[in-house]
């Protein structure tokens, strides 16, 4: 087999289980993929089984793909609250964090000061690549996730541009072009990027709309238009070509004239497996041994990185609107990512050529050499602080619920309100959503927090803050509206996590039954229509809060009830809300809740006590 073959087949595979390791012990998957990483390398080395050339051709085009996935994910609306926080974290954060970076690669790395402020500039990036997995895995309320999110993946082009800017400096041969390469290159990055961007982003969107790109093609169409984007643009202005993919991302998602959601969904799924391959890919490249050679100094600089960014913040955020709360979190939300490893290798690269013409000292050339040393020691300690820390400090400031509870009920009828008032009386989050001015009044008076609201409008997933809701149950009247509902917020919930009521079975019509595979998990048993659940509230079945124990367990839980009795939800003795789902096996223990659907008469003449909360 050729080995080429096998290294790349190995990577993606490793790729995707440190992704799924990562998900299911709740770890920060870019320290696994760098762990993992080291230990490619210990095998086989990226740059002589695909050549260097090759390798940061393929780097460039994937971190390009990120940033427009990244940009695709920046929404106007979300800077309504918390816009000039962004501004300032994006302007004052990134020189304070570029002045103080510079100033400790000086003093700690005995840097030379063009070699420090470049250190410094690359540092200055966060990245999405980082970023939104770990707000994925945080889930912090909405205004700091968005001012976090917006400064993670507009960063990234901000700091490669400064990085430009400072090589150029390092490649000038006077002060006076030093002065004219910096303005040059910044009117010619930003002009050229956001160019590009406008161009592209306006031609795609007239294509759309004239239904020019058939739907078969209109990933891919996306895709390339992407990358000739970046390239066109990397052509004509060095590094510009960040600016034109993140520009491009931002003004496709803030368009109201098509619909690229398909095109979303596309970028997702390949951005989680460029992820994973360019993490093990570039740290194969890397030796633990080059690491470690850093010493205390390498130490005492990623000590310093971590306290300039409190700093950085604190001086950024000043009257910006955040609470102490939120200034806290983003100062201690600063992960850097493969953006931050692929410049630093690029630019070792570049000074590398530089000094082969004889134009670096050879002590900046030796510091040059440790450029990417240094950089991906910021990155494995960063990830792994902030990574480890950043949720247990979200909930310690109450901004996160990193494993919400709470259900948000689409529909308000009675059987509804029934469920959701059991379940809010547990303690967990309810919010229920309707177009029913009737139910949602009935609905408030029995304490129930509403939304008059369409299940189906962008306006929940974007206007709202559900936090702290964890899961969805659809139990409209209409099976087309709750199997919809499921499919919108399946991105937002996951697939584990939309439930609806069992679709009304149509043996004679055919050709109206909904499609098996578009139906979310049904609730509570494979029969439990919505006529048939409304039928038996109507007729009097009630809502039940049973507490478990070793004197009545479930199976004298079930031999009082009898099989009429249907569990809906199951608190389990952690505190977690169990939601009963067709066709998965229930097995309560003592010490946990049923939340039940009884029959009033059930169970009367065979237990004269009940508890208080049977009672209730």
């Amino acid at each position: 087999m050729e080995p080429q073959l096998l290294y790349l087949t190995g990577v993606l595979a490793l790729g995707i289980a440190a992704q799924w390791l990562a998900w299911r012990f709740r770890l920060p998957a870019i320290l696994l993929l760098l762990l993992l990483g080291f230990a490619a390398g210990a095998v086989a080395h990226p740059d002589e089984l695909i050549g260097r050339e090759l390798l940061f051709s393929v780097v460039s085009l994937s971190v390009a793909v990120i940033l427009f996935e990244g940009g695709l994910s920046l929404r106007f609306r979300e800077l309504r609250e918390a816009g000039g926080a962004v501004v300032r974290l994006v302007t004052v954060g990134a020189a304070v964090a570029w002045l103080l970076g510079t100033a400790a690669a000086t003093w700690l790395l005995d840097f030379e000061w063009p070699m420090a402020a470049l250190l410094g500039a690359i540092l200055v990036v966060t990245g999405p690549t980082v970023i939104v997995p770990l707000l994925r895995h945080v889930r912090p309320v909405q205004r700091v996730g968005a001012v976090a999110k917006w400064e993670g993946i507009v960063n990234d082009p901000i700091g490669a541009v400064l990085a430009v800017l400072v090589f150029n400096t390092v490649a000038a041969e006077g002060p006076s072009q030093v002065v004219v390469a910096t303005i040059l290159g910044l009117l010619a990055t930003m002009l050229v990027g956001l160019g590009i961007a406008a161009a592209t982003g306006a031609a795609l969107v007239w294509l759309l709309r004239r239904y020019q790109i058939p739907d078969f093609l209109q990933s891919a169409v996306f895709l390339v238009a992407v990358l000739v984007s970046f390239t066109a643009s990397n052509m004509l202005a060095r590094e510009s070509g960040l600016v034109a993919v993140t520009a491009l991302g931002i003004l496709l998602a803030n368009q109201r004239a098509v619909t690229i959601k398909h095109v979303v969904e596309f970028k997702e799924n390949l951005r989680v497996l460029l992820i994973s391959g360019l993490f093990i890919v570039l740290g194969s490249r890397l030796k633990l041994d080059d690491l470690t050679a850093l010493g205390w100094p390498g130490a005492g600089f990623l000590l310093a990185v971590l306290a300039i960014r409190p700093l950085a913040v604190l001086a950024a955020t000043v009257r910006t609107g955040l609470n102490w709360r939120e200034r806290i979190f983003l100062s201690w939300l600063a992960p850097r990512g493969i953006v931050a490893a692929a410049v630093s290798s690029v630019f070792a690269l570049e000074l590398a050529a530089l000094a082969g013409e004889g134009r670096l000292p050879p002590r900046v050339l030796a510091q040059a050499e440790q450029l990417v040393p240094i950089v991906f020691l910021v990155i494995v300690g960063t990830v792994t602080v902030y990574g480890l820390t950043a949720a247990p400090l979200a909930r310690w400031l109450k901004l996160a619920q990193p494993n919400p509870q709470g259900v948000l009920f689409a529909g308000a009828g009675p059987a509804a309100r029934a469920i959701a008032e059991a379940v809010q009386g547990q303690g967990f989050e309810v919010l229920l959503v309707d177009t029913n001015s009737r139910n949602l009044a009935a609905a408030r008076m029995r304490g129930l927090p509403t939304i008059w609201a369409n299940i189906l409008s962008g306006y929940l997933r974007e206007e709202m803050d559900l936090g702290s809701l964890g899961r969805l149950a659809a139990m409209t009247p209409n099976d087309v509206v709750n199997t919809m509902a499921t499919q919108e917020f399946v991105e937002f919930f996951g697939r584990s996590g939309v439930y609806q009521l069992a679709p009304s079975a149509v043996e004679t019509e055919r050709r109206e039954r909904i499609p098996h595979e578009r139906i979310g998990r049904v609730l509570f048993a494979e029969d439990m229509t919505f006529t048939r659940l409304s039928g038996r509230v109507a007729a009097g079945a009630v809502v039940k809060t049973t507490s478990l124990s070793n004197e009545f367990n479930y199976e004298a839980f079930c031999a009082m009830y009898g099989p009429s009795a249907v569990v809906l939800f199951v608190v389990e003795e952690t505190g977690r809300l169990r939601v009963a789902a067709a066709g998965e096996r229930l097995a309560p223990k003592p010490g946990q809740k049923l939340i039940s659907l009884v029959d009033p008469t059930d169970g009367n003449d065979k237990k004269p006590q009940m508890n208080a909360e049977e009672r209730g």
